[in-house]
């Protein structure tokens, strides 16, 4: 009977677990977790386990577990027996009921936890009662039973110690970016905005809104560019336009004179001249074709580049006789013309100035030949410069040759003489041709 009160008395506690990391709460065997209250709570095993005990066993349910005892044994009556099973005979008459002690079962929380003033489990907040373990790097974070510790943001837990993360070694940003405790700054090069992300930049058009530049405004990624219209050119600044002196360039953009302007040049001709549609060209303008001279009825008009000239009538100067209106002839019966060449033939030429040399400008040629006679060509006065001389191409003919070049405004009078002489008849005789030569003052 002692050892039966010593199995009465007997009874097995619950024992609720947790481990630091919080994991769910577990509860010994014969004992179910109560969600509601977080308590152990008895299972009755002689309800939920079929055929508990088997035999003459009878199943009797304590804290914990439960024990199967003999179906005579008169101390435990089980609630399950029928009382009217035929099996076994009626129990004997009830004698006084024995008097056990009530063990009371105590209320256990699980780690975490404690118990409020309503006899119920509440967590325990560790970071606000300042009984967690994290450092002074750390920052405390309570969760249900437990706590964690952790690092703010830009921070990385290493080795317990809250450490700042570079963030610009992991390219966060698309340019720049510079490190700060705990965090980041992206900024952009120059031409660039920032975009709303704060990481990624995007080009800015500069040449919207105001101009920066003087003219045109050419976008790039990250800058832009300044053009200047045709006729300018850009300056060391990059911005400003400034007139281009395209008259400066070269001396061959006119022909006559180059004249600048803003953004372009015009070329202009001298008074006798017309500009060529080309718009460099200068071309004579003929007075004498147009009738635009001021010449008397008796003059003749002789155009020359970019004037005229009025000529007078040819007079013969005494011994001479006038044959026509340009040759004049000095008799051989006339005793003065004895060392006189025997005609003068007056001709009128020009040239422009500058005329490249050497250069043929004039043909002599006689114009009978005789048989025994030859002929010789030379410059008989005017050539003082000695610009011209005589070249001989044939028997009777000889070309002037221009070998200097010649400036004008200027008039060179040269007296070309073809002298013949006769073997046979022992004759020696000459003719001149008068020669003026008009060089014009510009080189077209």
């Amino acid at each position: 009977m002692q050892g039966l009160k010593r199995i009465l008395t007997a009874f097995t506690l619950a024992v609720c677990l947790s481990n630091p990391g919080k994991a769910q709460q577990q509860c010994t065997n014969g004992f179910d977790l109560d969600r509601a209250s977080g308590q152990c709570l008895d299972i009755d095993e002689c309800r939920t386990i079929p055929e508990a005990c088997r035999g003459d066993m009878v199943c009797v349910n304590q804290n914990g577990g439960y024990l199967c005892v003999p179906r005579t044994n008169p101390v435990y009556r089980s609630p399950y027996l029928n009382p009217y099973s035929n099996i076994y005979p009626p129990p004997p008459a009830p004698g006084p009921v024995p008097n056990y002690p009530t063990v009371t079962r105590p209320l256990i929380c699980r780690f975490g936890y404690q118990l409020d003033e309503n006899n119920q489990c509440a967590d325990i907040d560790e970071c606000a009662s300042d009984s967690h373990q994290c450092n002074p790097t750390q920052i405390c974070i309570n969760t249900e039973g437990g706590y964690t510790c952790s690092c703010t943001e830009g921070y990385w837990l290493l080795e317990g110690q809250c450490l700042d993360i570079d963030e610009c070694r992991y390219g966060y940003c698309q340019q720049l970016c510079a490190n700060v405790p705990g965090s980041y700054s992206c900024t952009c090069n120059p031409g660039f905005t920032l975009n709303d992300d704060g990481r990624s930049c995007q080009d800015v058009n500069e040449c919207t809104g105001e101009n920066p530049c003087t003219q045109s405004c050419v976008n790039t990624y990250g800058s832009f560019l300044c053009r200047c219209e045709p006729g300018y050119e850009l300056e060391a600044d990059g911005v400003n336009c400034s007139d281009m002196d395209e008259c400066s360039f070269s001396e061959f953009l006119c022909q006559h004179e180059c004249v600048n302007g803003p953004g372009s040049y015009y070329c202009i001709c001298p008074s006798g001249y017309n500009l060529l549609d080309d718009s460099r060209s200068c071309q004579d303008i003929n007075e004498c074709e147009t009738r635009n001279f001021t010449c008397t009825p008796q003059q003749t008009c002789f155009n020359i580049p970019g004037e005229y000239k009025c000529l007078d009538p040819v007079r013969c100067e005494d011994p001479y006789i006038q044959i026509n209106e340009n040759r004049c002839m000095c008799p051989a019966e006339n005793p003065g013309c004895r060392d006189q060449p025997f005609t003068i033939l007056y001709r009128v030429m020009d040239i422009v100035s500058g005329r490249s040399v050497p250069s043929d400008i004039f043909q002599m040629q006689a114009t009978t030949r005789y048989p025994g006679a030859y002929y010789i060509f030379q410059i008989k006065s005017g050539n003082e410069g000695r610009e011209f001389y005589m070249r001989q191409t044939g028997p009777i003919s000889a070309t002037l040759v221009m070998t200097r070049p010649v400036k004008g405004p200027r008039t060179i009078q040269l007296d070309l003489e073809m002298i013949t002489v006769n073997t046979v008849i022992n004759f020696r005789g000459s003719s001149v041709i008068r020669l003026r030569i008009y060089v014009s003052q510009y080189s077209f």
